[in-house]
């Protein structure tokens, strides 16, 4: 009888044969931009595949052909990747951003509208609200405050086709109930016109959160954050079901922006230890976050596991989520002076942008990554001078709450 593996165990095996590879324990590098078929016959089937232009013949598999098309390291990493979220199929991408605007530049068109959670990470804010209105597409923002009845008010007469959520939200950890997201996707839909539930799942990893399982079609990951976890590469991700992640790959495959053979081979690499670092991350951030919400020089910590079942935000925690997770950002009290001299006084924590690596970083949203965002718009969903982003490493905790202790210790008052 054979055992269905958890996808923690099969990070080291799952689609690799070692006798493909004389015998190698783990998958080499195919450092190669083509592969040779074996007949002129074999390059049209697979050619025929690759271009949709035919269905597979039972046991058919898809040929390897090109590197911007398919390759061993990328084929092997994507079908580990999908282990996780449960997923058809995987789509790995040179960046996060490369992700995130190739699907919604393939479910989007001139005319059309979107929803999106706010806060969003600051890139993606740019490409909704400088970029795509060059193609007249509008974006409008929504708060997890907001009803079902007060997002059908704001979709209204605008012809929208996605709803895309950050949950939790960066750097806020403001949590989006996406239950409720699917409600409204489903009434705004028409059978000639689906609207699709994108969701970014980078502050969770594929580890605390399953998107699809709550109503998503797209989960979409910047993995250079906890699945690459050593701040050593740039990578992104797309999963979901086999007929979406079919136009997903098509426009891929066109824009070129496919990850290549070394980022998928050490995206394999950083996979077999994807849940103990990211186990001993949560366990670290706990801790800081305990120490934090008890600091005189701290007026407010934003930090799920902090949640009361007065919250709003309680219940989508417990039914969305496993864990709190590793990120904790909180206000120093004073302004960007305080926080500056807070981050520039820090010893253990690096001062980076990024997040989910081994290392702990620290950063300042409002003059860093989310600079660019609006500032009526990072006013209104507290991205404020005083606000700090920490990244939780799997250093050991104690001395994490020594640096920070050490660093709040030089804000004068």
């Amino acid at each position: 009888m054979m055992r269905s593996f958890a996808p923690e165990s099969l990070m080291m095996s799952h689609g690799y044969k070692p006798e493909l590879s004389e015998g190698a324990v783990k998958c080499p590098i195919f450092q190669t931009s083509t592969f040779v078929f074996k007949s002129a016959q074999e390059g049209k089937d697979f050619f025929e595949l690759a271009y949709g232009k035919r269905e597979k013949n039972p046991g058919e598999q898809p040929g390897l052909i090109y590197s911007r098309l398919n390759n061993p390291d990328l084929q092997i990493l994507e079908e580990r990747l999908a282990l996780w979220d449960k997923a058809d199929e995987c789509a790995v991408f040179e960046s996060g951003m490369s992700a995130i605007s190739t699907v919604l530049l393939e479910f989007l068109r001139p005319g059309d509208g979107m929803l999106y959670s706010k806060p969003v990470y600051g890139g993606t804010d740019h490409f909704i609200n400088k970029l795509l209105p060059q193609y007249q597409i509008k974006g409008v923002g929504f708060t997890n405050s907001m009803t079902e009845e007060e997002l059908l008010i704001a979709a209204k007469g605008k012809n929208v086709k996605v709803i895309y959520v950050e949950t939790p939200a960066n750097p806020t950890n403001a949590l989006f109930d996406l239950t409720l997201c699917r409600k409204v996707a489903n009434q705004l839909s028409t059978p000639e016109s689906p609207v699709y539930v994108v969701v970014d799942n980078t502050y969770m990893g594929p580890l605390w959160q399953h998107p699809l399982e709550l109503g998503a079609d797209l989960v979409v990951y910047s993995a250079t954050k906890y699945i690459g976890g050593h701040s050593d590469l740039i990578a992104g991700a797309v999963l979901g079901k086999s007929d979406l992640m079919a136009r997903v790959r098509r426009l891929r495959t066109f824009l070129g922006n496919m990850a290549g053979p070394w980022t998928g081979w050490l995206l394999m690499r950083s996979l077999e230890t994807l849940k103990v670092r990211m186990s001993q991350q949560a366990l670290n951030a706990e801790k800081v976050a305990d120490f934090l919400r008890d600091h005189p020089k701290v007026s407010k910590v934003y930090y799920l596991g902090h949640l009361t079942e007065s919250d709003p935000q309680y219940q989508v925690f417990k039914s969305h989520l496993t864990s709190a997770g590793a990120m904790v950002s909180f206000d120093v009290k004073g302004g960007e002076k305080e926080a500056f001299r807070f981050l520039d006084s820090l010893k253990l924590f690096k001062l980076a942008v990024s997040l989910g690596s081994t290392e702990s970083l620290a950063e300042h949203p409002a003059t860093m990554t989310h600079s660019d965002v609006d500032e009526k718009d990072r006013m209104e969903i507290g991205i404020s001078d005083n606000l700090v982003r920490l990244s939780i490493g799997v250093e050991h905790f104690e001395d994490l709450i020594w640096d920070i202790s050490q660093a709040l210790d030089q804000i004068e008052g």
